[in-house]
């Protein structure tokens, strides 16, 4: 039964990074590249189990969540400010953004099966999320997630299925093609693929859930659940591959009707919708534990999940959410956007995980070995062509220049990640002076 439960509460993390940012960036990719990306879902698998794990572990060893570790290490001085600016202020930031895309994605998808004016389902979208936090425990709103997981899961691979992909195909698109790698193009959809599921907020909310539990069941719940969320990812990768061309939730819908028949269509929605408010539920409740390990005290009670503090943030969050919704905006602006703050603090927070993952007096023989050391380097490296690829993006659209070739860009970020990582590791995670 333990582990049972566990797997049903990190169900979370799996909702909470399939979100419709993630439905966009798999079904583009699908559309482009079909079955031969499908490598990148399952690095992007392995790297959030590291990362989660990472979190889970300190959260478990030294009873204390992510953010409140970051706290206690850098209470004041230069590094607490950027910790508040940098990570608090990013982390609030990106989970608003994510949050405007989780809730216009949700949208997005109902009206493909429902004629409803956009407002009353903008509004009802965000109810039922309001009522959900609100009213349960954070495990609780944890556990509810598992059924989100599962309509979401049954809409998109029952999609999936139906176009029956053949298994060699399959098998083939786990390997990366040098091809491939040599385009421009197709190493911005890998990123985009990574970027949407390794996302830096779920690691404040994992390490959050992962109090009360053993290291065993921890890493058993986590595992099947990042399994489960690389499968279904995988699955609306496979439905995008019916587009030829530009993807669009409508234009997607309307093919995959046209090929299967009305069903597909409702299947989709289904799928859309669920992962829209799973993730509009995650991103808030992120964003409240984020607050409080970072501006809470320790052994303090004054950011009881019950408390006002904690229901401000996330509240906030949701109202952000909520009112970009009935403002019409459109989701691709608002999904762009929390993709472009998640890699820009991505490699930040894969910095501060690693060099807490080595600190021996935090964790003792429960401090990272040369395996997971290794593992958080690559990851770190990643994280870097990520965060700096996001902004050197980010600053073409603002100032109008041009690109250089992505593939010398990241040979470049890639190098400043690797020598990143290994200074990280090369301080062994000492603790600065109070």
């Amino acid at each position: 039964m333990k582990r049972i439960g566990s797997i049903v509460l990190w169900s979370a993390i799996a909702a909470a990074f399939i979100g419709p940012g993630t439905v966009t960036s798999a079904a583009s990719a699908g559309a482009d590249w079909g079955t031969a990306i499908l490598w990148a879902i399952l690095f992007s698998g392995i790297a959030t189990f590291t990362l989660q794990e990472f979190a889970g572990r300190l959260a478990i060893v030294s009873g204390t969540d992510l953010a409140s570790v970051l706290r206690q290490r850098y209470p004041q001085g230069v590094g607490r400010i950027a910790l508040l600016a940098l990570v608090g202020g990013a982390i609030l930031l990106g989970c608003a953004a994510y949050e405007a895309g989780n809730i216009l994605g949700g949208v997005a998808g109902a009206m493909l099966a429902l004629e409803v004016p956009r407002a009353a389902l903008t509004i009802a979208l965000g109810g039922i999320a309001a009522a959900l936090l609100f009213a349960g425990s954070p495990r609780q709103v944890a556990q509810a997630m598992a059924l989100f997981v599962a309509v979401m899961g049954a809409g998109f691979l029952l999609v999936a299925a139906s176009l029956a992909p053949g298994f060699a195909e399959l098998a083939r698109g786990l390997v990366p093609r040098g091809a491939l790698l040599g385009v421009d193009a197709g190493l911005l959809a890998v990123l985009a693929l990574v970027g949407t599921t390794v996302v830096p907020y779920n690691l404040f909310l994992g390490s959050a859930l992962a109090s009360g539990q053993g290291l065993g069941e921890m890493r058993l719940g986590l595992a099947v659940a990042v399994g489960l969320g690389a499968i279904i990812t995988a699955a609306i990768l496979v439905v995008g591959t019916v587009l030829a061309g530009g993807f669009d939730f409508e234009v997607l819908a309307d093919a995959l009707a046209t090929r299967l028949g009305g069903w597909a269509r409702t299947g989709l929605a289904i799928g859309l919708f669920a992962a829209g408010l799973s993730s509009a539920i995650t991103a808030p409740l992120a964003a409240a534990f984020t607050a409080r390990g970072l501006f809470g005290t320790s052994g303090g009670q004054e950011w009881d999940p019950a408390g006002w503090r904690f229901r401000s943030v996330w509240g906030g969050i949701l109202a952000i959410g909520v009112a970009l919704g009935l403002a019409d905006v459109r989701p691709g602006p608002a999904i762009i956007a929390a993709q472009a703050f998640n890699g820009a603090l991505l490699p930040l927070v894969a910095v501060f995980l690693l060099a807490a993952m080595n600190d021996r007096e935090l964790l003792g023989r429960h401090a990272n070995g040369w395996r997971g050391n290794l593992a958080g380097v690559l990851i770190v490296a990643v994280a870097t062509m990520l965060g700096l690829l996001a902004m050197v993006r980010a600053g073409s659209a603002a100032f109008g220049y041009e690109l250089p070739a992505a593939n010398g860009l990241l040979a470049v970020f890639a190098m400043v990640g690797l020598v990143l990582g290994a200074a990280t590791i090369r301080a062994r995670g000492a603790r600065p002076a109070n």
